[in-house]
């Protein structure tokens, strides 16, 4: 699986139970990614996505479902449970501090950065994005 997660400066993902942010760029470059494949989602990241998106597939358990290769849009729970499963990582980042109560909690010691790139978001003058190897 590829785990892609959204954080501000602190590795900050949600604050009381709320996402921190959201942007249409960070939604459609998620949706590139996934190409033809399967975009896999809590039902509560839903409203993120344009209505009737083929590769979206919410589900409570989608980290469990997801297979090799599929990505998987992580923002309302820890994700180090899974950091064995992941091939690869996408962070990203608001380039903000917010308030956070959940954050991410993968170390990235052991991951190796691929690729860094900036683009220009809908509600973020500027959005890093971060492509990670194990």
């Amino acid at each position: 699986m590829i785990l892609a997660v959204c954080i501000e400066d602190r590795g900050g993902m949600l604050f009381h139970r709320r996402r921190l942010s959201r942007d249409r760029a960070v939604a459609a470059d998620l949706l590139r990614e996934a190409g033809e494949g399967r975009l896999w989602i809590s039902p509560y990241s839903l409203p993120l996505f344009p209505e009737g998106a083929a590769a979206l597939c919410p589900a409570e358990d989608f980290l469990e479902r997801a297979g090799p290769g599929e990505l998987c849009f992580v923002e309302d729970r820890p994700c180090a449970l899974w950091a064995g499963k992941a091939e690869r990582l996408i962070l990203y980042r608001w380039n903000r501090r917010y308030p956070a109560d959940l954050y991410f909690d993968i170390p990235l010691e052991s991951w190796r950065l691929l690729e860094r790139t900036e683009f220009p978001g809908s509600s973020h003058k500027l959005l890093t994005k971060e492509v990670y190897l194990p």
